[in-house]
């Protein structure tokens, strides 16, 4: 969101602002031959045109003095020259009436001062420059030593890398190959997973109704598989005491049609099978008691 116009309420000091912004916009633009473009005078936009105004100022008249410097300079060389040129002439060493060699060595040897930034074409001047120039030599000598073996270092790194990031991709391609199966695979232990829970409901609801029943018919944890195994031997015990009685009431069956003595034997029997029954009921109840 853009800040709101600068109204004619402002203080003075804003208005000189928008004035000294509009002034500079002007000469700039019209150095250039251009128009200046129409905006919106807001705040912000003239508080940065400012600072810009400022530091464009500050590094004109730092420019201004930079170069009032260097035209004293070239002046004072101008000079200096023009008196160098007249004590040549004087003693007879004018440019024009030298031979071209030594004219052109002479210029080469400028051109070599120059090159090696020295004031001067004396001889311990060229020498200090060449040491310079050979400590700067070997000074680069080693930083570029230095440079190739880390390059190679990175190069060796960079191998690595390019092998390690076509691994990668050999890998994730891989991986994107098994994803349908894994899916697949994924979607059938799903089915599983929801055929086991609706199974796990059922035997769950199995299980509750088979303890419903066991407790209307009195089950309790004290009936254990012991307790049955015994009953079951006091039973297997009682029908060898039984089955006496029972091949003797049936040998009745064979005696002759007497039904008084029919009567009796019967009578008797039916009192020994009660006792019998009585016994059993009595077993049974003592081990239900016991294991109680």
């Amino acid at each position: 969101m853009s800040d709101p116009p600068v109204s004619e309420s402002k203080s003075g000091s804003d208005a000189s602002r928008i004035s000294e912004v509009q002034k500079w916009l002007a000469a700039r633009f019209g150095d250039a031959g251009k128009e200046v473009p129409d905006f919106e005078y807001t705040p912000r936009s003239v508080a940065y045109l400012h600072s810009v105004i400022t530091i464009s100022e500050s590094k004109e008249k730092s420019a201004d003095i930079l170069a009032k410097d260097f035209r004293r300079k070239a002046a004072e060389y101008r000079s200096q020259a023009a008196r160098i040129r007249e004590i040549l002439e004087s003693v007879g060493l004018a440019q024009d009436s030298l031979p071209s060699n030594v004219v052109g060595s002479a210029q080469v040897l400028a051109n070599v001062a120059n090159l090696l930034n020295i004031r001067d074409t004396e001889l311990s001047s060229f020498l200090v420059a060449m040491g310079d120039i050979s400590l700067r030599k070997t000074g680069v000598e080693e930083k570029r030593a230095k440079v190739q073996k880390e390059s190679k270092i990175l190069l060796d790194y960079t191998r690595k890398a390019i092998a390690r990031l076509t691994y990668l991709k050999r890998t994730l391609a891989q991986l994107e190959d098994d994803v349908p199966p894994c899916e697949a695979q994924m979607e059938n232990w799903k089915t599983n997973l929801q055929v086991m829970a609706a199974k796990e409901r059922q035997y769950m609801q199995q299980c509750a109704n088979y303890k419903a029943v066991l407790n209307r018919v009195g089950y309790s944890p004290e009936i254990s598989h012991g307790m049955l195994v015994e009953t079951a031997e006091h039973r297997k015990d009682l029908e060898k005491k039984t089955k006496p009685i029972l091949d003797t009431l049936r040998s009745y069956q064979d005696l002759p049609p007497d039904k008084a003595l029919a009567a009796l034997a019967i009578e008797d029997k039916k009192r020994q099978y009660a006792a019998a029954e009585k016994y059993l009921e009595d077993v049974l109840h003592s081990a239900l008691a016991t294991s109680e």
